[in-house]
């Protein structure tokens, strides 16, 4: 069955802090005509310069996706994405004065609801999908990471993580129609191991993090002191660990939400290939640096599959 493009009924924003760098700012997504595709403008800059949301504008994958264009970036586009892929929306500029993405709880849950209260529309030009023909696979080695991408009528994603600790070892996650998106993993948060909390903020980093926008896994014994000290620098009167061991910031949605947020980060890198793709994807041990590397990957042959 042929699909139309959609883009938004109207403009609508949405305000937050960014993990990172905690620059408070406003993302707007305004309606955009036919095969625009997704670009991000930023409207703090005086030339208010467009970066297309392009895998050949990846610059930098730690601790999120940054595109980059001419000197301008902007950092952690991929629960933005996954946001807009999972409802569908093909067209659209999004307008933002900082240069981060806001974080707000870890999770594309507030994305997916403005967009919502937005209105998405059908345009008149038919949605252009990238068919997978003959499978696709990126591998790592060293690391033990594989992602493969087969034909299939729809956009379907598996994916499996694999941390070798006590508190998270193995976990998959499955999701075969965009349509349960919404509900089974846009609410799914970001998630971080203790140690690497501190190592982040021994390194400046996470100024944005409050404890209400990760998930904190705990894989060591921790002394009171180390909690007090977690709780003094997020400003929270107390911090204790949870059965399960987790931080008490949060609850989980799902046992296995961690799995659930690597699936959405992995559709939001694969937005970056440039068009909607009907392929089924597995993913096994996925980050940002591997989701991209192989967006690269199957933008290649989909360039070659054109020429």
């Amino acid at each position: 069955m042929e699909e139309k493009q959609c883009t938004l009924k109207r403009k609508v924003s949405v305000t937050g802090a960014g993990l990172h760098t905690r620059q408070c700012g406003t993302l707007t997504f305004n309606p955009a005509s036919v095969n625009t595709g997704i670009r991000f403008r930023r409207v703090d800059l005086e030339s208010q310069p467009i970066i297309e949301a392009d895998v050949d504008n990846v610059i930098d994958t730690t601790r999120g996706t940054t595109l980059g264009k001419g000197g301008v970036k902007i950092y952690t586009v991929e629960h933005v994405l996954a946001s807009l892929r999972g409802l569908g929306i093909d067209n659209v500029l999004i307008d933002i004065d900082v240069e981060e993405m806001p974080i707000m709880d870890g999770s594309a849950k507030e994305f997916v609801k403005v967009l919502k209260e937005a209105g998405i529309v059908e345009q008149k030009a038919l949605r252009n999908y990238y068919v997978i023909k003959e499978p696709i696979t990126y591998r790592n080695e060293v690391l033990g990471i594989e992602l493969s991408i087969e034909p299939c009528d729809t956009f379907q994603v598996d994916v499996t993580v694999k941390y070798n600790t006590k508190v998270l070892d193995q976990q998959s996650a499955s999701l075969h129609d965009m349509k349960d998106f919404s509900t089974e993993i846009a609410p799914c948060r970001t998630f971080v191991f203790l140690h690497e909390l501190e190592t982040l903020l021994s390194r400046n980093l996470i100024k944005g993090g409050d404890l209400t926008n990760a998930i904190v896994f705990v894989n060591k014994n921790v002394s009171s002191e180390e909690l007090d000290h977690i709780a003094a620098f997020f400003k929270k009167p107390k911090v204790e660990v949870k059965e399960g061991g987790i931080l008490n910031n949060v609850d989980l949605y799902f046992d296995n939400e961690p799995a659930r947020h690597k699936l959405l980060d992995v559709i939001g890198d694969l937005c970056l290939v440039g068009k909607p793709i009907k392929g089924k994807v597995t993913a096994y041990k996925p980050g940002h640096f591997s989701n991209t590397s192989f967006a690269r990957k199957i933008k290649h042959t989909m360039l070659q599959e054109e020429q």
